[in-house]
């Protein structure tokens, strides 16, 4: 029988809800993705570098849940596309919030509200059932990020080269992110069970 789950994350559950409990924690996760975003590759033939920004993005999703983690990562955005150095590089700016990454900034905001959704129901309980979870939301970046970066590149201007220099690179990378992810959560959900018995 399929165990189910009442409609809370992990961070509702060890902190107590409010409005501003809530609006602390996405301000706070934006502030973790910017950090992430300081962990930096470059990598030859692509504007895209390998950054820790994605780790960041699916930990919103699964401790914030839909609104609030999609609302960190919008609130990402939004202090990088003003001018603050949050993006990759310490770097800020209308251009590199629309440039040619900025096709992933956005996924990030829709990846989180994914893994949110997921979360909500149960599914970063288990590794079994987190880590398809966490791919989910890895697959939304990449639906937004490769199809922008071919249409805002003109030297990338196939799916074939979009593919190559947006998505290729990073499958390792990712894939390690996701695990990790995958491995955190359950843990910490098997922390939390063991401090308040009262937990489904």
């Amino acid at each position: 029988m399929q165990t189910t789950y009442p409609s809370r994350t992990i961070a509702r559950v060890v902190i107590p809800r409010s409005t501003v409990n809530t609006v602390a924690l996405m301000v706070g996760f934006a502030l973790l993705t910017a950090l992430a975003a300081q962990i930096r590759f470059t990598v030859p033939g692509t504007p895209v570098p390998i950054t820790g920004q994605t780790f960041a993005v699916l930990l919103s999703g699964a401790a914030l849940g839909t609104w609030a983690g999609a609302g960190s990562q919008a609130i990402y955005w939004v202090m990088g596309a003003i001018g603050l150095p949050f993006y990759t590089g310490a770097e800020g700016g209308w251009e590199i919030a629309t440039g040619a990454t900025g096709g992933y900034l956005l996924g990030f905001i829709v990846a989180a509200w994914v893994v949110g959704y997921l979360a909500e129901r149960g599914q970063d309980r288990t590794v079994a059932s987190a880590i398809p979870a966490f791919l989910a939301g890895n697959a939304v970046i990449y639906l937004f990020g490769v199809p922008w970066l071919m249409a805002s590149v003109d030297a990338i201007n196939t799916m074939t080269g979009a593919l190559t220099a947006g998505f290729t690179p990073f499958v390792v990378g990712d894939l390690l992110k996701v695990v990790l992810a995958g491995l955190l959560l359950p843990l910490a959900w098997k922390y939390v069970d063991r401090t308040k018995h009262d937990l489904p």
